[in-house]
């Protein structure tokens, strides 16, 4: 079985390699494929001493969704769409529902998912569980923002249905699957005209120009990324291509297009090879990478036509992706630091640049108000997240570094992407920390939740 993978294998099933997407630090366990309610129930029951954890499509980069010695319940099992209140605007899913089938569901009605992360293979129950964001998270907040009530299975057994604004609810948005297994969700959703997005493009020649430009004009666009060359250095440190949008109303189509404006037909190219040669993506590639992807954008346009996975999600259209890694993985790093902070960026990018890190999928964002989620990534502020190899030559301490900067400036490290981090910084990072580990302590006594980041984190 590959080792990003889920099974279908029935709870006496020998142990199974599991990983995250960045494919570095594979654990063996039993992995349940529960179809009903009953049977995840029946699966949390049977987990054992080693308990048990919750995990969608596999891609949480880190270890958030594997269970050394325990067992992995792949809830994409449960993926029934439930009702769509077409007028209302609002849906109710199975935890195993993925994004990609929201959108095939709901675009041909004029809605569109709260937010979206860089892929749309996440399931529900896993854009709550990371409390994931998107590019209009200056604008909508994180998901869970979005989420009305859920369904869950805690430790006692017990199917509970959570609100908005209680302390379980609040603990389980951002809380990593640790306070239980959600089997479903109702969610506040976006209406659409189209399922084209009008997209402006400019060319930012340094970091300061990015955060002036962002700063400046970031609150008339529902959607903002930059793409940033982190192996830039001198007076174009931190040159960037800023890309900003919002979903295209008809009026704004060609009018072949407005026949059918609200089909949705992502492009698939072929899957990355299964071998990849180690070294691919080194500073020698991702350089020119970097060099032809800036001077190929443009100066300035605006207007812009892109379909919804050409703006969102790119890489969804070569399948494992991940591969082009090589065997050894990648590490991918995010991070945010208030505003006021800006310096610690800077800092941050400088150090990266000066490390020569080749990191291709490097984008810089700017965060609205946070969530209530007691562990919720998001901030005001700035969020840099990059990718690099697993193999680079003191990685770890280099990274180690960096989270002290973090640290310092009163920032946070994303768990959902996190391989690494050493727990004494956690709470530093995260002020409720205490408040989530009293809540575990009482719904969970007997860690029947658990998971490799947990354990590593003392969660």
């Amino acid at each position: 079985m590959p080792a990003d993978s889920t099974s279908t294998a029935a709870s006496d099933a020998p142990p199974a390699p599991v990983t995250g997407w960045g494919r570095t630090s594979p654990t063996a366990a039993r992995l349940i494929r529960p179809r009903t309610y009953e049977e995840a129930a029946a699966a949390v029951r049977a987990c054992g001493a080693r308990g048990g954890i919750a995990r969608g499509l596999g891609r949480a980069y880190g270890d958030a969704a594997q269970n050394a010695g325990g067992a992995v319940l792949d809830m994409t099992g449960l993926d029934r769409v439930h009702a769509i209140d077409a007028d209302g605007g609002t849906v109710l899913c199975d935890a195993g529902v993925s994004l990609h089938r929201l959108m095939q569901a709901l675009l041909a009605l004029g809605w569109f998912v709260p937010v979206t992360p860089g892929t749309r293979y996440v399931t529900v129950g896993g854009a709550i569980g990371a409390d994931i964001h998107g590019k209009n998270h200056h604008v909508s907040g994180s998901f869970t923002r979005h989420v009305l009530a859920l369904e869950l299975l805690t430790a006692d057994g017990e199917i509970r249905t959570v609100s908005r604004g209680t302390p379980l609810f609040d603990a389980t948005a951002g809380g990593m699957g640790l306070t239980g297994v959600v089997l479903a969700a109702t969610l506040r959703l976006r209406r659409v005209e189209t399922s084209l997005m009008s997209v402006d493009t400019e060319r930012a020649k340094d970091l300061d120009d990015l955060m002036a430009r962002l700063t400046a004009t970031d609150h008339r666009y529902r959607y903002s990324v930059a793409w940033i060359d982190l192996l830039a250095r001198g007076t174009s440190l931190g040159r960037s291509v800023l890309t900003r949008g919002d979903h295209a109303p008809v009026d704004a189509l060609p009018t072949r297009a407005r026949r059918d404006p609200l089909a949705y037909r992502p492009v698939r190219f072929p899957a990355a090879p299964s071998f990849v040669p180690e070294g691919l993506l080194g500073r020698t590639t991702v350089g020119l990478f970097n060099e032809l992807w800036y001077r190929k954008a443009p100066r300035a346009r605006a207007g812009e036509l892109q379909t919804i996975s050409a703006f969102f999600h790119p890489l969804d259209g070569v399948p494992h992706w991940n591969r082009l890694y090589g065997r050894g993985g990648f590490v991918q790093y995010q991070f945010v630091v208030g505003h006021g902070q800006e310096g610690a960026l800077r800092r941050i990018v400088s150090r990266i640049s000066r490390r020569r890190c080749p990191s291709f999928l490097a984008v810089l964002k700017r965060f609205g108000e946070g969530d209530p989620g007691w562990l919720s990534f998001p901030m005001p502020g700035w969020t840099l997240a990059l990718d690099l190899p697993a193999n680079l030559p003191g990685l770890g301490a280099f990274l180690d570094e960096l989270d002290e900067e973090v640290a310092a400036a009163g920032g946070r490290v994303y768990l959902a992407k996190d391989a690494r981090l050493r727990p004494e910084l956690l709470a530093a990072m995260y002020p409720r920390l205490d408040e989530f580990r009293a809540l575990r302590a009482e719904l969970d006594p007997a860690g029947v939740f658990t998971s490799d980041l947990s354990r590593r984190l003392g969660l």
